[in-house]
């Protein structure tokens, strides 16, 4: 059985990191954006578990670092979804250009 080396899950998780703050620092639409930073951190969490493993002395406490994580990401999701909402709401859009006066 053949296992994948440590440098494709880096490898991986460099591209994922690449994608999202892309576009994180390009896209004007704040759901994009969210999703963004999400594909950053699932590319933290890849180099989490591949350290977890590979790493100089393997154990768990890299997974164990990756799960925190995945809990931080979806809280960072469910509140930034409901502000999204909240200001949709009050300015009907999405885009972070307008989205930047708070007082009317």
């Amino acid at each position: 059985m053949s296992s994948v080396p440590a440098s494709a899950f880096l490898a991986l998780a460099l591209i994922l990191f690449c994608i999202g703050l892309y576009g994180a620092l390009t896209k004007r639409n704040t759901v994009i954006v969210l999703i963004s930073i999400e594909l950053m951190l699932n590319a933290v969490n890849i180099n989490l578990v591949t350290f977890s493993k590979y790493g100089l002395t393997p154990s768990i406490t890299g997974q164990i670092f990756a799960l925190f994580a995945i809990c931080v990401a979806a809280a960072e999701a469910a509140v930034g979804l409901a502000i999204l909402i909240s200001l949709y709401n009050n300015r009907k859009t999405v885009n972070i250009d307008e989205m930047n006066k708070l007082k009317n």
